[in-house]
């Protein structure tokens, strides 16, 4: 097989291209193109783009010489996780070392209890590699991720315990906000493999159990116009069946609705979207029941169509 996974490839025979996101057998792959959908093909009827997939494979142990900082930096070493700008069904796995360190490493997956090794290498410091990737599609089908890797510095530092991360990742595992990082060119989650254990000082720990609490809620003002569309409330949303995204989206303007009335605004619009019809008739059976609510009528039809609604306060 000369294919490994996240190569960018292109079909001989037809006008397709996309990422290879599962080795099948020794001359079947599975390549997910753009639309999301996941083909499976001879190796032998695609080709390789050069130029789309990183080539991290021969990285050299560097010399002290190569190594010349300011300061040793101990740590920083994250396993990113990013859809694919050209095809967002598709999840890349970066290893970033933003440490001193160099890093002999393995990823292994498992898989009804099979284990695989799918990448092993070197990674010198201040640099990311392209380790696995596969289909955000998929998730409930992801293998349990293992990585290991030995830390190694020819310079006169303390000698470092080995990381071992292991994981099988879940929906909820990505509600949380993509983050920028310097080493990778666009946001991603992100799961620092080298956290230190946090240090738990007693004295200030016991304050905490009997020092009043005093500090006000505050809730922030909204703006004129708040847009419930669930892909500018989450970042996961590909993960989310139909019931989460309603729930995520009610919440989110019930806490507007009672922020705006906080706040005394005159009047607020919600931007729901015409689509079936289910989050704007949702949105008018509460604010029709709702004690501070004056009126409510569609909000800039040459704007949105039927897809806002601007609600008015006594």
């Amino acid at each position: 097989m000369k294919y490994k996974l996240g190569e960018f490839v292109r079909f001989v025979n037809e006008r397709r291209e996309g990422y290879i996101t599962r080795i099948i057998d020794e001359s079947t792959i599975a390549v997910t193109d753009d639309d999301g959908f996941e083909i499976p093909v001879l190796a032998s009827q695609v080709t390789r783009v050069h130029g789309q997939t990183d080539s991290s494979d021969d990285l050299k142990v560097e010399s002290n010489s190569d190594l010349k900082q300011s300061h040793f930096i101990s740590n920083g070493i994250f396993l990113a996780i990013s859809p694919d700008k050209r095809s967002p069904s598709v999840a890349h796995f970066h290893l970033i070392n933003s440490s001193s360190w160099q890093l002999l490493f393995t990823l292994y997956t498992r898989k009804k209890n099979q284990h695989k090794g799918e990448y092993a290498g070197i990674l010198k410091a201040r640099s990311a590699v392209q380790i696995y990737s596969c289909s955000l599609n998929e998730l409930d089908l992801w293998p349990e991720f293992n990585i290991q890797a030995l830390l190694f510095s020819p310079g006169n530092e303390e000698i470092q315990k080995p990381i071992e991360f292991s994981e099988k990742f879940k929906a909820k595992d990505f509600s949380g906000a993509k983050k920028q990082h310097e080493l990778l060119e666009q946001a991603a989650w992100l799961i620092q493999l080298d956290s230190p254990e946090p240090l738990i000082d007693p004295e200030k720990l016991k304050e905490s159990f009997f020092r009043p609490h005093t500090e006000k809620i505050q809730i922030e003002k909204p703006g004129k116009e708040v847009d419930l569309h669930i892909e500018k409330l989450r970042d996961d949303y590909q993960f989310l069946n139909s019931s989460e995204i309603l729930d995520i989206q009610m919440s989110h303007f019930r806490k507007s609705l009672d922020a705006a009335i906080v706040h005394k605004i005159p009047s607020i619009i919600f931007i729901h979207g015409s689509g079936n019809g289910t989050l704007r008739n949702e949105i008018h059976k509460t604010i029709s029941k709702h004690a501070q609510v004056k009126t409510f009528m569609d909000a800039h039809k040459e704007r949105f169509g039927y897809g806002a609604t601007e609600v008015f306060f006594k």
